[in-house]
């Protein structure tokens, strides 16, 4: 189910990967990684879409400041897939600090429903956070994009209306979630939340 109210990529390489931001408990964590994405940059008018509940594959509207311009998207949380310990040693530079964890990709749709074509890599997907049992995730940054079934946002060039993409987040989770929960938000907006049950 999709609310409103008051956001795995295993074969990335290993070099590239760091635990950053936002620990399960909810505080942010410096990881001193030079990769990290930036905040989401969305403009403060409030979804078309707002309030009430949607079912699992249905969409919510949002608008998103992409460069000059405000484009507005429509979008759905499609699944997110979680990965096991042993893929998480491959993806941080501490497996220490990562002990119990597991990762947790989200695959976001975004449709370009309304605005200018992009002119840079999109920002639509930096809003997206990943939920376990109530607790946010812990973002990865600097992992690939090119999981299977998921766009490199690096390499989408000139994103217009009605042409779509699969855009993925990966954030660790505890082994052992049985609620996974997809977080997506304009800025200052409460956010969108799409509920799904723990698989692999």
């Amino acid at each position: 189910m999709l609310y409103r109210k008051t956001a795995l990529r295993v074969a990335a390489p290993v070099a590239v990967l760091a635990l950053a931001l936002t620990g399960c408990n909810g505080d942010d964590k410096a990881s001193g990684s030079a990769d990290e994405k930036p905040k989401a940059k969305a403009s403060a008018e409030s979804s078309p879409e707002s309030g009430g509940a949607r079912g699992t594959g249905e969409s919510a509207t949002g608008k998103v400041k992409e460069g000059d311009a405000s484009v507005t998207y429509e979008l759905t949380a499609q699944k997110v897939e979680l990965g096991t310990e042993a893929d998480t040693k491959k993806m941080v530079s501490d497996p220490k600090e990562a002990k119990g964890l597991v990762p947790a990709i989200a695959y976001v749709k975004y449709t370009h429903k309304s605005g200018a074509a992009l002119t840079e890599t999109p920002d639509a997907n930096d809003s997206t956070t990943v939920w376990a049992d109530g607790q946010r995730g812990t973002l990865i940054i600097g992992a690939a994009e090119d999981a299977p079934g998921c766009d490199d946002s690096s390499s989408i060039e000139g994103w217009k209306q009605g042409e779509s993409h699969v855009l993925c987040e990966t954030y660790l989770v505890p082994k052992g979630a049985k609620d996974l929960e997809v977080h997506w938000s304009e800025e200052d907006g409460e956010p969108f939340i799409w509920k799904f049950a723990a698989t692999k």
